[in-house]
């Protein structure tokens, strides 16, 4: 009996999964991509494939074995994480937590690409809509 592609795939997928990342691993992680040459040039270029292999080296450098894509998906993670607990936190005008908020909001707090600030000018009729807080 042979086997399919899709199965193939799954189980050379699961033999390459990498160890759950650890608390203290995500705060070093943190820590690698809160620095500011990181964080300017995550800002600055569209693509950022080296500067993730920068990330991951800083974890190396930290007794850490995560490649380029372990560390890129595990910062897409953090990040969505964030602007979640964040949307959520505006919503409900209380302040739930997710697990690294404070040390993310450190990074993502200012970001231009986390929340825009919310600007709606309708003119309707000639009178201007928005309100002067």
């Amino acid at each position: 009996m042979q086997s399919s592609s899709a199965e193939v795939t799954m189980r050379s997928q699961n033999r390459k999964r990498a160890p759950a990342w650890t608390e203290r691993e995500v705060l070093d992680l943190i820590t690698v991509w809160g620095d500011e040459s990181v964080l300017s040039e995550l800002h600055s270029k569209r693509r950022n494939a080296n500067i993730f292999a920068k990330i991951s080296k800083g974890m190396m450098d930290r007794g850490y074995n995560r490649d380029t894509q372990q560390c890129r998906v595990k910062v897409k993670e953090l990040r969505q994480a964030y602007q979640k607990t964040k949307d959520a936190n505006g919503r409900s005008g209380s302040e739930p937590q997710s697990r690294f908020f404070d040390e993310l909001h450190a990074i993502l707090g200012s970001a231009p690409t986390t929340t825009p600030p919310l600007s709606v000018d309708t003119c309707k009729g000639g009178k201007s809509l928005t309100q002067q807080g």
